[in-house]
């Protein structure tokens, strides 16, 4: 508890955020005029389909591959457990399906499987392309989902093959429940960019171009304490204020416990656009052109950067190359 009270002490004097509006009001007329004014559209060119992964840079590169020292490598994965082992999962409404094709007594030697399993949702960490969501009709840098978009073909443009080239980057560690002094953070919390900053000052790190970002607010250690609910309606995370900020740091790639956005809006916020439904993470995906990592578990990481006093490493993905993919499942790794 003594850490707890030194934090509460610490927020206390954390300086109060320049970029939010004190109230952190956010009307359908504001994000519609985000859409305008927080764009990335055309700023790698008209025919980018990477987005703010063109933010890792060789430069980039190099500098987290400085980050490792110890050697320690973690998983931010969620462990993928099939139907047949998990049962009917109520959590999970698209649970992991595997079939055995081949093995013992008819082959011996060795055995083959089969896998279907759902890209999205809110239990399998995965990797969001940018197609997986529109703007009236468009997905990031304009593309109109009637020309790329079909239940036959799936995306040709936005699609997770766009980042054939992997992630290497700076990852940083942006853990709410110990900045708050709590084991959690309770379903319906918002983050504001004033707390983004106080992170900041506390873990003595500035977000910037090129970081691949996590949001911890421990999810799945109140799963653990209280049991499963409906996280799409109900679980803490990024409130819409935090828009501007986000653009500003020039963030390559965002990854939290949930689909990022808090929900329901807080009071402040009255948004009504059925587009706007998960206001960050759909505002990143189409406006920012910014990858998502979804549902990712982040407690183990928050253990070994807390032992070590250090909230940043390296970190390497390699989402599989899905041609005409929405998503895929991946499995990030942190290594300090």
């Amino acid at each position: 508890m003594a850490k707890y009270k030194a934090l509460a002490a610490f927020l206390a004097l954390a300086p109060v955020c320049a970029h939010a509006a004190p109230d952190h009001t956010v009307t359908q007329q504001t994000i519609d005029g985000w859409k305008k004014t927080q764009s990335n559209w055309g700023r790698w060119g008209p025919d980018d389909q990477k987005g703010t992964l063109n933010l890792i840079t060789p430069a980039v590169r190099k500098q987290a591959a400085a980050l490792v020292q110890t050697g320690t490598a973690i998983s931010l994965s969620r462990e993928i457990v099939p139907q047949h082992v998990a049962g009917e999962a109520p959590a999970a409404p698209a649970p992991v399906q595997q079939r055995m094709l081949s093995g013992p007594p008819k082959r011996p030697t060795g055995s083959t499987d089969s896998l279907t399993i759902a890209a999205h949702g809110y239990t399998i960490t995965h990797f969001d392309a940018l197609g997986h969501h529109l703007f009236d009709g468009k997905m990031y840098n304009g593309y109109a989902a009637s020309e790329h978009l079909s239940m036959e073909n799936g995306l040709t443009r936005g699609s997770i093959a766009a980042y054939a080239d992997g992630v290497f980057t700076r990852g940083v560690l942006v853990d709410m429940p110990l900045l708050k002094g709590v084991p959690y953070l309770e379903p319906g919390t918002p983050i504001y960019a004033e707390d983004l900053e106080a992170w900041e000052k506390f873990a003595g790190i500035k977000i910037g171009a090129g970081d691949a970002v996590f949001i911890r607010t421990g999810r799945w250690e109140r799963e653990a304490a209280k049991g499963p609910w409906d996280v799409g309606k109900q679980a803490a995370g990024l409130d819409a204020s935090t828009i501007p900020w986000l653009r500003a740091r020039n963030i390559a790639l965002l990854g939290s416990e949930t689909a990022l956005s808090v929900v329901p809006f807080p009071a402040t916020t009255t948004i009504t656009n059925p587009d706007d439904y998960l206001p960050v993470h759909n505002f990143a995906l189409v406006a920012f052109g910014m990858p998502l990592i979804d549902d990712t578990d982040l407690g183990t990481l928050a253990k070994t950067a807390g032992t070590l006093k250090r909230w940043t490493f390296l970190l390497t993905v390699a989402p599989i190359r899905v041609t005409t993919g929405t998503g895929v499942p991946v499995n990030p790794i942190a290594t300090f």
